[in-house]
């Protein structure tokens, strides 16, 4: 039975687990589309690069030099070096065409095919060339200098699993067995509306009582930063009948609605997810981000998201972000680096809730930034990170490690 909890507050929050674990047991349906090697770096493979291939697919030189028989240079030294004719040259693509007889040597640079009779490669400095005779002072031993057939890739081996973020080097191997193009995970499909009759266009300077949406484009830049890809995404007023209208027809693999979500007269989006499709929970145990809510729609996984800019940015990490880095093959894990050091300042929280602080890095301590209300974007530009305290904590003492979710690489 849906529980409209609009003017009378959350009788009930979820846990976070329970959030959590209901977003772990959606099913996954990954979509698998071709790419061309030029766009493949970043994206998860969908199967196993197999080579069909042996690369090389010749015996190459290793050095630049002379290639010639190694027998033909056995005795000779310093003080006696042994004399063999050069015919020709090898180059990479221009490979010398005759097979060398006894005797004779080619010209070789590194990467080109040794020719037929060859079996080995005199460095440019261990020889003398003069004319066409060449003086060898170094016996040479079979094979030396010589990349052998299959050296880099034998043909049927497995080089790059499945589930892997390709790598710059993973598309050069793709390209260097023949494969023009890689199946990849296919982007999920993210449908986003951003209400509020306050709100203005993203970047439009605010005035009266008439906010610029900041919502839209942080959401736009967290889902592509998880491999989602934003299909669609409009600003809709505080009015049901829009929001009715655009749940009815959207179409995508994950639905987000941010704004709506809470308990006031104008939060229609909890009981329309209910009326159109399943409002699986709604209310959780989090700080700042307690009016979130989410369900199905259709076949689309849905979200409420806070519109106040610090709950939305914490109501999608926990939850919404986590299915899209699923569905987009990656980790659903936080994609925060992770970082262990103190506390300067003590953390209070309250038992029976998880809250998300943010925190700034000062001389290698951890300090909760002192803004906390969940409408102050600005504090989470100036932390350099958060700290999550437990529900079954009551928060943090100082001189206490903590692990800090750094929201890049570090503090500058």
């Amino acid at each position: 039975m849906f529980d409209d909890v609009r003017m009378r507050g959350f009788q009930r929050r979820a846990d976070v687990e329970e959030v959590v674990a209901w977003v772990d047991a959606l099913p996954l349906r990954p979509r698998v589309e071709s790419v061309a090697l030029a766009e493949a770096a970043g994206r998860v493979l969908a199967g196993p690069l197999i080579s069909a291939v042996d690369v090389p697919a010749f015996a190459r030189a290793a050095m630049d030099g002379w290639a010639l028989r190694a027998e033909a240079t056995f005795g000779s030294s310093e003080t006696d070096p042994i004399f063999v004719r050069v015919v020709g040259t090898s180059r990479p693509g221009r490979p010398h065409a005759s097979r060398l007889a006894a005797g004779e040597a080619v010209r070789i640079m590194t990467g080109a095919a040794l020719p037929d009779g060859a079996d080995t490669v005199l460095r440019a400095e261990d020889g003398t060339q003069t004319g066409d005779s060449l003086a060898v002072r170094v016996p040479l031993p079979l094979g030396l200098h010589v990349g052998a057939i299959g050296e880099d890739v034998k043909q049927g081996t497995r080089l790059v699993t499945a589930g892997r973020v390709l790598r710059p080097q993973d598309v050069g191997l793709a390209s260097s067995i023949g494969v023009p193009r890689l199946d990849v995970v296919a982007a999920p499909r993210v449908a986003l509306a951003v209400t509020g009759d306050e709100l203005l266009a993203p970047g439009a300077t605010p005035h009266g009582t008439h906010i610029a949406d900041a919502n839209g484009p942080m959401l736009r830049a967290l889902v592509q930063r998880d491999g989602g890809t934003l299909v669609r995404s409009d600003q809709l007023p505080d009015d049901e009948s829009a929001l009715r209208a655009w749940l009815s027809e959207v179409e995508a693999d994950i639905v987000l609605v941010s704004g709506g979500s809470s308990v006031g007269e104008e939060d229609h989006a909890p009981r329309l997810l209910h009326e159109l499709g399943e409002l699986n929970w709604h209310g959780v145990a989090l700080r700042p981000a307690a009016p979130s809510g989410a369900g199905r729609l259709a076949e689309a996984a849905a979200f409420l998201l806070p519109g106040n800019p610090v709950s939305c940015l914490c109501a999608y990490d926990f939850f919404a972000g986590r299915l899209v880095r699923r569905l987009a093959g990656h980790s659903p894990t936080w994609p925060y680096p992770l970082l262990r050091a103190r506390l300067a300042r003590k953390i209070a929280s309250v038992l029976g809730r998880v809250d998300y602080v943010r925190v700034r890095i000062v001389g290698g301590r951890v300090e909760p930034v002192m803004a906390r209300g969940a409408s102050i974007l600005s504090s989470t530009s100036e932390a350099d990170g958060f700290v999550i305290v437990p529900r079954d904590h009551e928060g943090w003492p100082p001189d206490r490690d903590v692990d800090v979710f750094l929201y890049d690489a570090g503090p500058s």
